[in-house]
């Protein structure tokens, strides 16, 4: 559970909205990509490929009126390992914690049994939470195509459609969010943006452009944790250990003569060095842990761990 002890400002309007908006959906529909459009900044990891976000964070939306923590989780899928029902438990705690569920669905694709699972467990879970969908990708159809027939998988709120990668329809998607929130006062300060901690945005970031650069079961058999992390003046020093599941996979990994590792390393710099404002100095080591994604002692080590915390 979530916890929102603390608030940030007692001196709140009467008509200030906040609350905790839980963004579900399968994996690979757009959630990531849709908060940070309208965040307008990148908080969470984005690629193409399916199941890269595995733990739950807040996107944090402030305005005058409004505070909407947007949690974005781990796409529902049915789980094979350790790591795939850690993924599924955190969908789940934010179901319960939300108060407002937006669920994406790829608008350009037709509903699937995967879609009517989510519905069902919407059902279960959470049966009296609104629930607002919104129909993602719109810019992948055909004007003349009719749209696929998601309205009948659920009830609804509200149905609305956008395009998460190119900004189109997530104003009003926003304005209805903070619309349904119930009054409340503003839980972080104004210019936050997230709940994540630097050497968590250090491996996210790596492990991002680890899948982005690799294929197969590689992305999903990696994980990254940060080993050192040292402000110096002007600069970050970074030291990351890169786990993987088999020996044959470290290889990949490292690539002929270090080329893969260390085109993972100049992406990862480039990229944190952007975001923190610095220098970065990246070193990055590659080790093997047979299995690690079944290792629920390794996964608490690197973070995939449910809190348990309890929400006032």
């Amino acid at each position: 559970m979530l916890e929102l002890d603390t608030i940030f400002s007692d001196d709140w309007a009467e008509d200030h909205r906040s609350g905790l908006v839980a963004v579900v959906g399968k994996p690979n529909v757009g959630k990531s990509t849709l908060i940070n459009g309208i965040l307008g900044q990148k908080v969470a990891i984005v690629t193409a490929k399916p199941q890269t976000t595995r733990r739950r964070q807040l996107g944090i939306y402030t305005s005058a009126e409004a505070q909407v923590l947007f949690i974005d989780t781990p796409g529902i899928h049915r789980p094979q390992t350790a790591l795939g029902k850690y993924m599924i438990g955190a969908a789940h705690d934010a179901l319960k914690d939300a108060d407002i569920i937006l669920w994406i669905l790829d608008s350009s694709r037709l509903p699937t049994d995967e879609d009517q699972r989510i519905a069902d467990l919407l059902n279960t879970i959470t049966p009296k939470t609104p629930v607002l969908l919104a129909l993602n990708k719109m810019d992948l159809l055909d004007e003349a195509r009719e749209l696929p027939a998601h309205e009948a998988l659920y009830r609804w709120q509200r149905i609305l459609r956008c395009s998460a990668l190119i900004g189109t329809g997530l104003d009003a998607i926003l304005q209805c969010l903070i619309a349904g929130l119930p009054r409340g006062p503003r839980y972080y300060p104004a210019d936050q943006l997230s709940d994540v901690n630097l050497r968590f945005l250090a491996a996210e970031t790596i492990r991002e452009q680890i899948i982005e650069l690799t294929t197969e079961e590689i992305p999903y058999a990696v994980a990254v944790e940060i080993t050192r992390y040292r402000e110096q003046p002007g600069q970050v020093a970074i030291e990351a250990a890169i786990y993987v599941e088999r020996a044959s996979q470290k290889g990949i990994l490292i690539g002929k003569r270090g080329s893969m590792i260390r085109q993972i390393g100049s992406q990862a710099r480039a990229a944190l060095a952007k975001q923190l404002g610095k220098r970065v100095r990246l070193d990055t080591r590659v080790k093997v842990l047979k299995n690690w994604r079944s290792n629920e002692d390794f996964m608490r080590r690197v973070g995939y761990s449910l809190p348990k915390r309890k929400r006032r």
